[in-house]
């Protein structure tokens, strides 16, 4: 069982179909990572919520989570929103440990696979 988790961690969608790119991407990183949980979780509009996950991962018995958020930039959502429901899920489960990463859309290598393929 694993001890670790990544939580993708995205805006959501009205339209389910929205979240095909994000359900794929926790399908690779699972192949890539077979030792951790990868699960989905949104910021609105969409289930579960990272809260939601959170205790579900919790209550699995992981104790080491990674917030990856996969929005291209950071803005207002991941300046306030993300930091206040990190805290939240932290003064529930006080043993659990939380790594909030940047967004995934300003690191370098991201930045450089999106401009290859706008270019092809």
């Amino acid at each position: 069982m694993a001890r670790r988790a990544i939580i993708l961690f995205a805006h959501g969608a009205r339209d389910p179909q929205w979240a095909r790119p994000f359900q794929q991407l926790v399908a690779e990183l699972g192949e890539l990572l077979p030792g951790e949980r990868i699960v989905l979780a949104f910021l609105e509009l969409m289930q579960p919520s990272l809260d939601q996950c959170a205790a579900a991962l919790h209550a699995e018995g992981i104790r080491q989570l990674r917030v990856v958020p996969v929005f291209l930039g950071f803005g207002g959502h991941l300046k306030q929103d993300l930091p206040e429901q990190v805290k939240t899920i932290e003064k529930k489960f006080a043993d659990l440990q939380i790594t909030l990463e940047p967004p995934i859309g300003e690191q370098p290598e991201v930045i450089a696979a999106i401009a290859r393929a706008i270019a092809r």
